[in-house]
């Protein structure tokens, strides 16, 4: 599809991404584009209270809409909870957008896109129940196995940005540095592990995760902290660590993982952030393709074992084979060629270690 001619540059502009983590984490670069691209346009984003945090008080946009899910899906049960829909509603209408990019590609985003009643509303040409009926432009993005930053960066080759810079800017201050610093206060060089993930069946075992502790201490010369939701509090307490899990707020997360000398996670959101923070990294794989969901540009990170029936995308699994075998040394060999290539050195810090010196010979 050729890019779209536009008369006037578009001067309000929303991108509808409302979820997960993960996902929202993998649109910020067509933000960053955008921004490039129309400096002075208003961009608003619609997001969900629980993925907010790596959006609030971000330099690059102008709004931050949320749109809870949970409660104004319930609208019909509460005379109240239907005003705050319609409320919902006419804030999108009277946000008077004349470019909507729905990067969610659902019914509820893509009705969502068409009640702003922006004139050029723009998704994917195969996305899901029914959402491009509501689109000006649907754009092929190829196939669905490429990654999904690919996929949004031909949404954004179509509106006449260029595919780079990949950028990716977080709103983190130096006040969510301080808070982390005090909470790893005399810890020393750590590596960060993130023991949850929003499936069971992408979960690495625990008892692999403290596996961990002991050899990240003695061969690379790593404390561990534990981080997390507050969900991933009780995997947590199984890991000798400095367990900060339900300890800080998204931005200050990406703080914690900044300084972070290795990070070790599951296919999640924590993970995706430490990937595009460029942290020596080790991400396990089992049900899901690193392809299309792994971290971008850094397949050196990821570690599986390529069983037959992995990637299924199941959420349920008898066996769950493909992380159970994966075991402790495995994700120990990829995180030595991780600490090995790079120095580690703080985003924000002149201290710095020589991975090298811990290195068993």
């Amino acid at each position: 599809m050729p890019p779209i001619d536009f008369v006037t540059p578009p001067s309000r502009i929303l991108i509808i991404k409302p979820s997960a983590v993960g996902d929202v984490v993998h649109a910020l670069p067509i933000l960053n584009l955008l921004r490039l691209k129309w400096p002075a346009a208003h961009i608003s984003w619609l997001v969900t209270p629980v993925c907010s945090g790596i959006l609030d008080g971000h330099p690059q946009l102008n709004e931050v809409i949320l749109f809870d899910r949970k409660r104004l899906g319930a609208a019909w049960k509460s005379g109240q909870t239907r005003a705050e829909l319609l409320e919902f509603r006419r804030r999108l209408r009277e946000g008077n957008f004349d470019l909507v990019i729905d990067l969610q590609g659902l019914f509820r985003s893509g009705l969502m896109a068409w009640q702003t009643g922006a004139p050029v509303r723009i998704g994917f040409a195969r996305a899901r129940e029914l959402a491009p009926v509501f689109y000006t432009h649907r754009v092929d993005v190829g196939s669905p196995e490429q990654h999904a930053i690919e996929r949004y960066l031909t949404i954004a080759a179509t509106l006449g940005c260029v595919r780079e810079p990949v950028q990716y800017v977080f709103p983190t201050d130096d006040a969510d540095r301080a808070h982390v610093r005090s909470l790893t206060s005399g810890i020393g060089q750590y590596a960060v592990v993130l023991p949850g993930t929003n499936w069971v069946t992408k979960r690495w075992p625990v008892e692999h995760f403290a596996a961990l502790v002991k050899p990240l201490r003695e061969r690379f010369g790593l404390n561990t902290v534990v981080a997390g939701a507050p969900g991933d509090h009780e995997l947590a307490t199984k890991i000798d660590g400095l367990n900060l899990t339900g300890k800080t707020t998204l931005r200050q997360l990406v703080a914690l993982l900044e300084d972070a000398s290795l990070v070790i996670a599951n296919d999640s959101g924590p993970m995706h952030i430490a990937s595009a923070l460029g942290r020596p990294l080790v991400t396990m794989f089992g049900p899901t393709n690193p392809a299309r969901t792994g971290p971008h540009g850094r397949g050196d990170t990821v570690v599986n074992i390529g069983l037959p029936c992995s990637p299924c995308y199941s959420r349920r699994c008898s066996h769950v084979s493909c992380m159970h075998w994966l075991y402790p040394e495995h994700v120990l060999k990829i995180a030595e060629v991780q600490l090995s290539t790079i120095k580690i050195t703080s985003l924000h810090s002149d201290a710095a270690i020589d991975p090298l010196h811990h290195l068993n010979p």
